[in-house]
């Protein structure tokens, strides 16, 4: 890729060029793996210093989204991990408790945009749920439409096993999505 030789040459304007190219992918893979918070951006933005440091090392043995894509797989799952050890309880339920139900006096029935809200919540509730290989692999054929080949390069495996990190994805998400499903 030329902007990326332009770029380990030194080429500032060629890296802004690359930045602006691939802040959507970079960004978008991010906020989804992390959820929406005000890590994603320090997440991202770690993602093309790491670009700018190996710009002149770069040899493209793959496409430049693959290789840019596994910087970024690494970042989040060093994010996630770190979140782990420093983790808090959350103000929720525990898994065997009951929650307690109010009854709705209106009758009314509820605003299809508002059905549509909490359907997309719940759909990412669950998605940030899955294991963080599943969920990658989620993100990149879902959000990204990359190919199982190009998830494979960027998780480090192979085809089948991307298919099989898809398909305990999928099976997850109908499990914790069942209600809506059913509905």
């Amino acid at each position: 890729m030329q902007l990326m030789e332009a770029a380990g040459a030194g080429d500032m304007v060629a890296f802004e060029k690359l930045v602006v190219r691939h802040q959507a992918l970079v960004a978008g893979t991010v906020a989804r793996m992390l959820g929406d918070n005000s890590e994603v951006d320090d997440v991202a933005q770690q993602v093309f210093v790491r670009v700018w440091k190996s710009a002149r090392r770069y040899v493209p043995r793959a496409k430049f989204t693959t290789w840019l894509l596994k910087i970024t797989r690494n970042l989040v799952f060093n994010e996630l991990r770190r979140r782990k050890r420093h983790a808090v309880t959350p103000l929720q339920h525990e898994a065997g408790e009951e929650e307690m139900q109010i009854k709705d006096e209106c009758g009314q029935q509820p605003d299809a945009s508002f059905l549509e809200r909490e359907l997309q919540g719940a759909i990412a509730s669950a998605i940030a749920q899955l294991p963080e290989s599943q969920r990658m692999a989620l993100v990149l054929r879902r959000y990204e439409e990359l190919s199982y080949e190009e998830i494979a390069e960027v998780l480090d495996q192979s085809v089948p096993a991307v298919k099989s990190l898809l398909f305990r994805a999928r099976t997850e998400l109908r499990q914790r999505l069942k209600a809506y499903l059913m509905g």
